[in-house]
């Protein structure tokens, strides 16, 4: 934590070099390393306010909250009108929270202890909700291969609405689910040492919450504005760096989380911070921005062919990982592996 508040300088250097007129490949670079230690504030304010508010409501609030920061992204630049940019950083986030922090976790985790374990209950459940996720996201990509090109117009927007609003819905009640009817699949033995202390006191750590999103929110603007210049400047495509630029740099304080979760031998949480992030991001971000730019100019929920088989890929694979309730460090590097080879993929398309 005292290197993300050292990174905190990158915040007036980002403001004062847009005053001035920095070139956009620097803003892009300060603002990126002035998010990253926002978002990792962001999610420490969270987690205090979640120990004065109990289980339930600190559990709303981490999903709430989780992903706050690749939502204000993908938010500006669907103002902007850059939606290749935003569902590329959205499929990113899907695609690097369950490979490479997954992975980066059971990799970390594995070298420390020779087996890790989770709770294959709850955790099959989440990864049984991302594959009705992902394929609330196929439909709508089929469905456009099926329609006359003259009338998908109108039928797309009909459709993405609809999808995003059963999605959210979907969404809510997995909270009746996990907190109500069936709280007992997600309950763990909790011993005194494991039981999160506050760290500060509320009205900070509320103080904190809102001047690390107001923060966030500003440098998004710069941020987002420099995304194209600087992937032409750098011969990268925009897919490359929606897929896997911004999501890194909106996750980076989540992705440490989860590694320090693991070498904690707090398997769990890890594998719950990684693959809970993205049923939030397909479940909540993706539709609340689809009906968030019904105000602006209407973007539909429809992701490119390649983005869709590297989200279903990643799915099935945390299926997969998920049904033993068991991790090791080859499992880690699997998943790891997978991510390098999508994102070179990426890279050269």
């Amino acid at each position: 934590m005292k290197f993300l508040y050292i990174m905190l300088v990158f915040l007036p250097v980002t403001v004062i070099g847009k005053l001035m007129g920095m070139s956009d490949p620097m803003l892009f670079v300060f603002s990126s390393l002035a998010i990253i230690p926002l978002a990792g504030l962001m999610g420490k304010s969270t987690d205090v306010i979640s120990c004065y508010c109990g289980q339930k409501i600190g559990g709303l609030l981490n999903a709430t909250f989780g992903n706050a920061t690749e939502l204000i992204i993908a938010f500006v630049a669907m103002k902007e009108g850059l939606f290749d940019v935003v569902k590329a950083s959205l499929a990113g986030s899907v695609i690097g929270n369950i490979l490479l922090v997954l992975g980066m976790s059971m990799l970390a985790g594995g070298l420390k202890y020779k087996t890790q374990t989770f709770n294959r209950n709850s955790i099959n459940i989440t990864a049984s909700m991302l594959l009705f996720a992902v394929l609330g996201l196929f439909i709508p990509a089929f469905f456009t291969h099926t329609m006359p090109e003259s009338s998908l117009t109108t039928q797309f927007e009909g459709l993405s609405v609809i999808t995003a609003v059963l999605m959210l819905l979907i969404y809510a009640m997995q909270f009746v689910f996990s907190f109500g009817t069936h709280r007992q699949l997600y309950e763990e033995t909790i011993t005194s040492d494991d039981e999160e202390k506050p760290t500060m006191k509320l009205a900070p750590a509320i103080g904190l919450l809102v001047a690390s999103t107001i923060c966030i929110a500003v440098l998004s603007e710069i941020f987002v504005g420099t995304v194209e210049p600087m992937a032409e400047s750098a011969g990268l495509s925009t897919a490359f760096v929606g897929i896997i630029l911004v999501p890194i740099i909106g996750n980076a304080a989540e992705h440490s989380s989860a590694v320090i979760m693991a070498l904690k031998n707090k398997m769990n949480a890890a594998v719950e911070i990684a693959l809970g992030s993205s049923l939030q991001i397909i479940l909540f971000v993706v539709p609340v921005l689809v009906l968030l730019s019904l105000f602006f100019t209407p973007m539909s929920i429809v992701f490119t062919p390649f983005e869709l088989v590297a989200v279903a890929g990643s799915v099935l694979i945390a299926n997969r990982v998920a049904s033993d309730g068991e991790s090791n460090w080859l499992e880690g590097l699997q998943l790891v592996t997978v991510y390098v080879i999508i994102g070179t993929a990426f890279f050269f398309v």
